[in-house]
């Protein structure tokens, strides 16, 4: 049992002016972390309590599939080289040198390190499977903190790792870990779902995130009522049927003067028709990586229906560019003899196939069996009617690069999507043999030869579980108030006499806090020499679910259970006080 009076709950009445979404403001206000510097937080009494709590659910559920080991943080740039990801990371990674002059980093993952053990212990196939894990801090040169915990360059992480001997033991890891993390969150008291993933700079491949619905997040999720959920940069959809235009003159390209009109809504309005039955150009330069066989840099062309917009996840893994940057004028010039604001599909060069060298040009698959559609001319000033893919230019590939919009058809049924901000709190990934082919790991399979064992790779965000859950009770409550899950709660209840100056409240207080203690609950006692409303407030503020007032009832051997997660009160008997809680955490 801890006593109110003698800990540290520095409260805040008033949330600071520079504290963004809910879980900002009200850890900040309830005393749980104070602000280091931008994206670094202390965490203090009741933060770490409740952080301590994740850790050991995460850690109960991942020691029934794997062991739990502890990394360096601080890594050598070699062990990052020899994976790739030494330049791949860029401004993101923390990097320093020692007094020596070698350079190192401030790990944002471990791969590299958990396959250099593999490399250099693992020698057989009776060895496998090995699934390792490690709960540690890690460190990200985020370029914009904000938003509380949810953006920040500190952060708690258990990050596993498994190796196996083939894809079908890699599927059975994969599986394993699925199931632990839905265990974790379903402990900690998330309403959560899982979508399917970009597996982004991890690469691999496929990947699944963890994410639970708030205004907060970051990502947005595509999601229908057949069950289909995806991060948008890697959702996919029906696109709603667009009716064709009628051919105009003998059906080919026609020129169409458009003076001073460059935009998708400015040609539309001027030739009366709409965004659906237009080409809109993208233009990017590609910076490829190092074993490129196309060039340090290549163009990339998109085109697209009018009304959509490029995804640019999905547009790297097409073009397998390490970056992209819109094209300079020059480059434009160079690749469609053309003004920007004028590009079309007509007369741009192809490359014959995404790995030969050349200009990739890439068609959207909803422009795929379209026709008679308004593109950019190639000529200052002009537009083309009539334009045909397929007849009238050849992509080099059509494929998906597009962003899903609310209200098409989700590809599992045809019902609508609904796209959602959501916070992402656990990524799995099946990474194949990016890591152990790159440093060389091997083993020996049943036949006496050597082989490469397959990797994925498995992440969960500690703090992100904690302000995932604040964000959530916050919009259920109203913004200004919250209840923790009693599973991830710094304490399950607290019991608050209200008036210690009444020495029979004091009494039952005691009396009704140590009963709670010696029944295996996390009791706080409030017995400050403060005002009722005030200690109401503050364990309103500290997201305590379960109170019991200590209060005149006493006298009539009653006191007041206030269930906060059900927004529910109701007077119990005196006695009645253990058994109360242990059906409200039972129900």
């Amino acid at each position: 049992m801890h006593r109110w009076s003698q800990l540290f709950i520095p409260t805040l009445r008033e949330a600071p002016a520079d504290a963004e979404v809910a879980s900002h403001k009200l850890l900040l206000r309830a005393g749980y972390v104070r602000q280091l510097g931008a994206g670094i937080y202390s965490y203090l009494f009741l933060g770490n309590r409740s952080v301590n709590k994740i850790v050991a659910i995460v850690r109960q559920e991942m020691d029934r599939i794997g062991q739990e080991f502890l990394l360096p943080a601080l890594n050598p740039r070699e062990i990052w080289e020899a994976s790739g990801r030494w330049d791949v990371m860029g401004d993101n990674m923390f990097r320093l040198k020692d007094r020596k002059g070698a350079e190192l980093c401030l790990a944002m993952t471990h791969e590299e390190i958990v396959t250099d053990i593999a490399r250099k212990e693992l020698r057989s196939y009776k060895q496998l499977p090995q699934i390792w894990y490690q709960i540690q801090t890690k460190f990200r040169d985020e370029p914009r903190p904000k938003s509380g915990l949810l953006r920040v360059r500190q952060f708690i992480m258990k990050d596993a790792y498994s190796f196996d001997i083939d894809e079908a033991g890699l599927d059975v890891s994969y599986n394993k870990h699925d199931a632990a993390y839905r265990k974790i969150f379903t402990r900690c008291g998330l309403k959560f779902v899982s979508v399917d993933a970009d597996s982004g700079a991890m690469g691999g491949s496929a990947s699944q995130e963890f994410m639970v619905y708030t205004e907060a997040g970051e990502d947005l999720i595509a999601s229908s009522a057949s069950g289909y959920a995806a991060n948008l940069e890697k959702a996919i959809s029906r696109p709603s049927v667009v009716e064709d235009l009628a051919p105009t003159g003998d059906g080919t390209p026609e020129l169409v003067h458009t003076p001073g009109f460059r935009t998708i809504d400015e040609v539309s309005a001027f030739l009366q028709t709409q965004p659906q039955h237009q080409i809109k150009t993208m233009a990017f330069t590609a910076i490829m990586g190092a074993d490129s066989k196309v060039g340090a840099e290549r163009p990339v062309v998109v085109f697209l229906r009018g009304d959509h917009t490029v995804n640019e996840a999905k547009l790297l893994a097409v073009s397998g560019a390490a970056e992209l940057r819109p094209m300079t004028p020059e480059e434009i010039e160079t690749t469609f003899k053309a003004p920007a604001g004028y590009l079309g599909p007509i007369g741009v060069e192809a490359a014959p196939h995404p790995k030969k060298p050349g200009t990739l040009v890439i068609l959207d698959a909803a422009l795929a069996d379209r026709k008679n559609l308004i593109a950019g001319a190639n000529k200052a000033e002009y537009h083309l009617r009539n334009v045909t893919p397929g007849r009238d230019f050849k992509p080099t590939v059509t494929i998906d690069v597009r962003n899903v919009l609310e209200g098409e058809g989700c590809p599992i049924d045809g019902s609508p999507l609904r796209l959602g901000k959501a916070v992402e709190i656990g990524h799995i990934f099946k990474l194949g043999f990016r890591y152990t082919k790159s440093m060389g790991a091997s083993v020996l399979n049943r036949d006496g030869k050597e082989t490469t064992p397959i990797m994925g790779s498995y992440g969960i965000g500690i703090e992100r579980i904690l302000t995932a859950a604040i964000e959530t009770s916050a919009a259920e409550m109203g913004g200004d108030a919250y209840a923790l899950p009693a599973a991830i709660a710094p304490f399950e209840v607290v019991v608050t006499i209200t008036n210690v100056g009444d020495a029979a409240l004091l009494a039952a207080g005691e009396k009704v806090a140590a009963e709670l203690d010696a029944a295996g609950f996390d009791v706080l006692l409030d017995d400050r020499d403060e005002r009722a409303g005030v200690k109401f407030k503050d364990a309103d503020l500290v997201g305590i679910p379960y109170r019991i007032n200590i209060g005149r009832g006493v006298a009539e051997g009653k006191v007041e259970f206030v269930n906060r997660l059900t927004a529910a009160n109701k007077d119990i008997a005196l006695d009645q006080t253990v058994a109360t809680i242990r059906e409200a955490l039972t129900a």
